[in-house]
């Protein structure tokens, strides 16, 4: 046998294991296109139901979408889609789905007006690519927390969704205290080690179902979802004696520092944009920072 051959039918031998070990490992997936919750991908293990409904597997809130509109059924390794009566039907590849349809890999699902899931088998490879592909693209790359265009547009449909179903959605707005004392005195370094260690409080403290983002310089929002006033000013008031108490190490040099936070919460203030709930809580911290800094007010 010559070096060619050798190397051709090695080489061949070993695509093909590959191939057979990224093939027993494909799982089955849905990834959000476009929509309000574009780039989210969902595992599809068992069955999902897409809709409006908080109880819904894959919650879109979209205003042509139904609270139970469809279904996608996972049996035996095999996805099957299903429309459930939606008042605007549910399209598969641009075809109106009448009955029950196996989903081919690479298939594009609409429901409502703008949200548009892909149907495609991944490995562990192309899920690592997508969550990476995904956190370049909305989250910060210094705090790892959300950013603020992922923030706006999470808003948007949770104050939608608060609006609709007569819920309360609560936004904490946080500002580091002195923050560009910090920069002038330690340098830019330990203002960034202080901010990524601040981020790190935040993301423990709140549920799985918050919103930490940072919305800029040192200014970070956290949306709190079905928390009214009350509840809120408590989460504000934890956070800032967390962050009171946490010390951060910057060249053998211990930082510490303080937040001011503004509360907002919709329907006590009731606003009809992300936007103006978003001013009510900015206008909140300024209050905050005005009364000595190193509280909460709403």
């Amino acid at each position: 046998m010559v070096a060619s051959e050798w190397d051709d039918e090695t080489t061949a031998a070993g695509v093909a294991e590959l191939d057979g070990q990224a093939g027993s490992a494909r799982n089955a997936t849905l990834t959000v296109l476009t929509g309000t919750a574009t780039g989210q991908m969902f595992k599809v293990s068992h069955d999902l139901m897409i809709g409006r409904a908080p109880t819904a597997s894959v919650r879109v809130d979209d205003d042509g979408v139904s609270r139970n509109h469809a279904r996608i059924r996972f049996d035996e390794g095999c996805a099957w889609a299903e429309d459930l009566k939606s008042r605007n039907g549910t399209y598969v590849n641009g075809t109106r789905l009448s009955g029950t349809i196996k989903l081919a890999d690479g298939d594009k699902i609409q429901v409502g007006r703008s949200t548009i899931l892909r149907f495609a088998f991944q490995d562990a490879l192309d899920e690592s690519f997508h969550e990476n592909l995904l956190s370049s693209a909305l989250r910060d790359s210094l705090t790892k927390l959300f950013n603020k265009r992922y923030l706006m547009d999470r808003l948007d449909s949770e104050l939608k969704f608060a609006q609709r179903h007569e819920t309360a959605l609560s936004l904490l707005m946080i500002d580091i205290d002195h923050f560009k004392k910090v920069n002038d005195t330690h340098g830019h370094l330990a203002g960034d080690a202080v901010l990524a260690r601040l981020a790190g409080v935040l993301i423990k403290t709140v549920r799985n179902e918050d919103v930490v983002a940072r919305f800029g310089g040192e200014e970070i929002a956290i949306v709190l979802r079905a928390i009214n006033i009350d509840g809120a000013a408590q989460m504000g008031e934890r956070v800032r004696r967390l962050v009171e108490q946490t010390e951060t190490w910057v060249a053998g040099q211990e930082l510490r520092a303080t937040v001011s936070i503004g509360v907002a919460c919709f329907p006590a203030t009731p606003v009809k944009t992300p936007e103006a709930l978003i001013e009510a809580a900015d206008r909140a911290l300024y209050r905050a920072k005005n009364a000595g800094r190193n509280r909460v007010s709403r």
